[in-house]
């Protein structure tokens, strides 16, 4: 069987049909309101760390790196540390995430001359050890081994005490200051850890999965079973980061992608009509009818029970060899195989159909500005062409949802998820209702395209007129089904299961999301006293360029022109480039 799913090949996405086709004024409108999502980049991503740790700084009265333990320990999402705080309250919150501070310290006890450090057992002075907030004291050597380790190890992000049983995280600028006197790049590797777990342990945040990769990362606000575009014009669900596969959830579609790219059911046509040697284990297909089987190998077997036999036989039977009864199972359990492989075949032909469909209709894209030229030229009443822009933007959507229909279909009504969560009876109602909803979206998607394909440059005024009516109803038709389509399977095929791991991205009228950039705005900056700031932005070294990507929305964290972005300079020179192996951080608290 021919894998569809090639990189050139299976991926596709409206975004490539729709650059410069974006403004739909008409038609019928069922955008959701979906989560706000924002592109950090690497030049805004300290700052989207820095304000939420400001956040936590302001409500606890705590330092920055108490105040980023709390957030690394509750995955970055503010909201759930604040309602652990209002329910739990302070102390067990830091707890919780291994912070300990110190309330009070009495200023008139002297530090001792020297201390015995617990773990080399030896005298130091005072000034080569290092005592943590949880009130340990180590020697600095023993300290910055233990650090070296821990980095080494990958856990820079919550490096415990060394003492017994002490659950305390060390704070991060004595780890680093500790560490970069010895191993400067490991320090900066720490640093590297610190700024990256923003995105790693957020999930509000998420890589983008462009390849090669654009750097950016996506943020979003409320729900994350979305669909979004990156700045670098790559659209993915935020769920699964996989390309936008819905109205199929992320589930279905790994698994249909799966099932593609191994060409599992080649391998099952393999397994119906094959038996395996039981010498080379190699599949022998039968080309007779006698039931004894020679492999290429030499080995002579049965094949009925796929046992090894000797090569005398008769027509009956083979000599010093009987499997007994033939069992009818077995042939039920073929004719089974047989029929899941035409099942598959179905849905996966109509999805190819459409899949190709979507790629030769996106070469309208030219054809249908030439044509809107030439009625431009024309001296008659009609001005103004949106229509045209508005039915082939909804045709490309159209199409999109209609092709991930058929793999959402195959799982849906299939027995590899959901056998034991509807009867029979209440599969094939469902199937026929949503069958029923996808054959009218289809008529009416194949009736858009042949309109719009159609030579209407060429047409009379008074056929034009008469296409553009039918455009118009059309792309108010399909956004309505393909609404309907989406309500059917979130109310009536998903919503009554109880397996609630199946979650699709809301219908967006206006097609996917684009996020918005996020200001490189440094925000409330913190300075070496752990205190917040006055807002500044672009300060500290920091340098505005007029280069954001086309098309990205203004911020509402800006509070400069949405088209400048500060750019993070590093001591050394250069800017701050997490695809570098190490990276200078300017998180230097």
């Amino acid at each position: 069987m021919e894998d569809y799913f090639s990189d050139d090949d299976y991926y596709y996405s409206d975004r490539d049909s729709l650059d410069g086709l974006e403004n739909e004024d008409s038609g019928p409108q069922w955008a959701s309101k979906g989560p706000t999502s924002k592109v950090i980049t690497k030049e805004s991503l300290l700052a989207a760390q820095r304000e939420d740790l400001r956040r936590v700084m302001e409500l606890l009265s705590i330092r920055v790196h108490h105040a980023r333990t709390l957030l690394i320990h509750y995955r970055w999402d503010v909201e759930k540390l604040f309602a652990v705080f209002v329910e739990k309250g302070k102390a067990s919150l830091f707890a919780e995430a291994g912070v300990s501070i110190v309330e009070h310290q009495d200023l008139d006890v002297r530090p001792p001359q020297t201390v015995m450090c617990d773990i080399c057992i030896e005298d130091l002075p005072s000034g080569e050890t290092t005592k943590m907030d949880c009130g340990h004291c180590f020697c600095n050597n023993c300290w910055t081994e233990h650090f070296i380790v821990k980095i080494n190890d990958g856990q820079s992000k919550r490096i415990k005490c060394m003492a017994h049983k002490c659950n305390a995280i060390c704070d991060e600028s004595v780890v680093r200051n500790l560490v970069s006197k010895t191993n400067p790049d490991l320090a900066e590797k720490f640093d590297r850890f610190l700024l990256e777990s923003y995105i790693e342990d957020n999930k509000r945040v998420k890589w983008c999965p462009s390849t090669p990769h654009c750097g950016n990362a996506i943020r979003v606000e409320d729900d994350q079973f979305c669909e979004v575009e990156c700045s670098c014009g790559v659209q993915f669900c935020f769920g699964c980061s996989l390309e936008a596969h819905s109205p199929c959830s992320c589930l279905m579609w790994e698994l249909w992608v799966k099932k593609c790219r191994d060409e599992s059911e080649t391998v099952n046509w393999i397994t119906v009509h094959t038996k395996p040697c039981p010498k080379c284990h190699k599949p022998v297909e039968k080309n007779g009818g006698c039931n004894l089987v020679s492999c290429i190998c030499g080995q002579a077997f049965c094949w009925l029970c796929g046992g090894a036999t000797g090569r005398d036989h008769t027509w009956s039977s083979i000599a010093g060899h009987s499997c007994g009864r033939y069992k009818a199972d077995q042939e039920k359990k073929a004719e089974r195989a047989k029929r899941d492989l035409y099942r598959y075949m179905h849905y996966h032909n109509r999805y190819k159909a459409h899949t190709d469909s979507f790629k030769l209709e996106s070469k309208l894209k030219g054809t249908i500005q030439d044509k809107v030229s030439v009625l431009e030229e024309r001296e008659s009443k009609l001005r103004d062409f949106s229509w045209v822009h508005n039915g082939l933007n909804r045709l490309f959507r159209s199409r999109r949802v209609l092709s991930y229909s058929y793999p959402f279909a195959f799982y849906m009504f299939g027995d590899e998820l959901f056998k034991d969560e509807m009867t029979n009876e209440e599969r094939e109602i469902k199937q026929n209702l949503f069958e029923d909803q996808q054959q009218q979206l289809e008529a009416n998607v194949e009736k858009l395209s042949k309109f719009l394909e159609a030579p209407f440059d060429e047409y009379s005024e008074d056929k034009v007129m008469e296409t553009r009516m039918q455009v118009i109803n059309l792309t108010g038709i399909t956004d309505n089904l393909c609404q309907k389509m989406y309500d059917c399977i979130e109310n009536d095929l998903l919503g009554p299961l109880q397996l609630g791991i199946h979650n699709i991205a809301p219908y967006r009228s206006k097609g996917i999301e684009k996020a918005s950039e996020l200001s490189a705005c440094w925000g409330n900056k913190v300075d070496g006293s752990n205190k917040a700031l006055p807002p500044h932005c672009g300060s500290s070294g920091g340098t505005t360029e007029s280069d954001q990507p086309s098309g990205s929305g203004s911020s509402d964290e800006s509070t400069f022109s949405p088209r400048k972005r500060a750019r993070t300079k590093v001591p050394g020179g250069g800017f701050f480039d997490l695809n570098l192996p190490a990276a200078d951080v300017a998180d230097r608290t």
